[in-house]
């Protein structure tokens, strides 16, 4: 059992327990500020519930695999999720690989998601059944060989059920305590992080679409799509990033409507259980907590995926992944790496 010291994971376990599994816990040590109060946390509940721990140190690949791609994504104008690429590579990856190498069968995780099993062992991902807790976005990043391993019980439970569980164990856990977000972040502003790290001499020229340079920028580290609030340009009508060239060095803005896209790439696609028939019409999601929109998905050029939705989306945002669903299946994802209808810069 992946423990975290959050209620969904602690339950989770004691649902294993219930069910006749033979559960022991792994935590991951990831460098967090406040790791060893966490560790202490976990030891504690895992103690409650007679349950092994062991605590796997795997700060050194996330550094490297997590917080590098994460400021590197910044640095190029791209808006990354590092949750996608940690449970992936690290909690769905390393971590996995180890607990398999000790010999477990599986390897559980409090994710509400769903996973059906057909009976010649293909696995599908579907989305979990409480629609305000779902998690399946975070997991488009995965493969077959990692579904055939894990298990996610609280798929078919609404956090509502999972505190009232926690309270019949004896547990107190409250809203309040579940953090939304980035681990390592803790509380950090995102600028002070990037800039620790960030290359030399990274001020530039924010410009319009039309080309015209409307102000100046300290590095487009510190922009995303969208974005309205801290540009600090006067105009009559208000101005939003509607892109980021890492090449030039520039902010561009725009007005609201030059936000919407029509279509957008996705050079590489993961696809959880093979590549469906293409072209598609399928459910898209362009980033967690969004609403899928419905979208034709083609073979692009070179490989990956081509969307172009029914509906044109407001600040598409390269970086970030795109997931495709059939209903309530997870079929696959990828980065958003560019827009093929940006508006040209002179």
């Amino acid at each position: 059992m992946a423990m975290s010291g959050g209620v969904d994971s602690t339950v989770t376990a004691a649902l294993l327990q219930g069910a006749g599994a033979e559960v022991r816990g792994v935590f991951m040590l990831l460098g967090q500020p406040d790791q060893a109060a966490q560790v202490d946390k976990v030891r504690g509940l895992a103690e409650r519930l007679g349950i092994s721990l062991e605590v796997v140190d795997l700060h050194a690949e996330f550094a490297a695999r997590v917080i590098s791609y994460f400021r590197a994504s910044y640095f190029r104008g791209e808006t990354p999720n590092p949750c996608v690429v940690c449970n992936r590579t690290i909690k769905l990856g390393l971590l996995l690989d180890q607990v398999l190498a000790s010999g477990a069968e599986f390897m559980a995780t409090g994710h509400y998601v769903r996973l059906h099993r057909d009976p010649d062992g293909g696995r599908h991902l579907l989305r979990g059944l409480d629609p305000s807790k779902d998690q399946s976005y975070f997991l488009c990043g995965l493969g077959p060989e990692q579904l055939r391993h894990l298990l996610f019980p609280l798929g078919e439970k609404h956090k509502s059920e999972v505190y009232e569980l926690a309270a019949g164990l004896g547990l107190q856990f409250t809203p309040s305590q579940e953090s939304q977000d980035v681990c390592f972040l803790k509380g950090r502003e995102l600028g002070d992080f990037l800039a620790e790290a960030a290359p030399p001499d990274l001020a530039g020229p924010v410009v319009t679409t039309a080309g015209r340079e409307v102000g100046r920028h300290a590095g487009i580290y510190n922009f995303t799509i969208g974005q309205r609030r801290g540009l600090g340009i006067p105009a009559h009508a208000p101005y939003y990033v509607v892109g980021l060239e890492a090449a030039g060095n520039r902010v561009v803005v725009g007005s609201s409507a030059e936000l919407f896209r029509d279509r957008l790439l996705v050079p590489e696609v993961n696809w959880l259980a093979g590549v469906p028939e293409l072209p598609t019409e399928l459910a898209v999601q362009i980033r967690y907590r969004q609403r899928p929109v419905a979208a034709t998905v083609s073979l692009a050029p070179g490989g990956g995926a081509e969307v172009v939705f029914g509906d044109p989306q407001r600040a598409v945002t390269p970086g970030q992944f795109a997931a495709f669903y059939r209903g309530e299946e997870l079929l696959g994802g990828g980065v958003i790496r560019l827009t093929p209808d940006f508006p040209a810069v002179d």
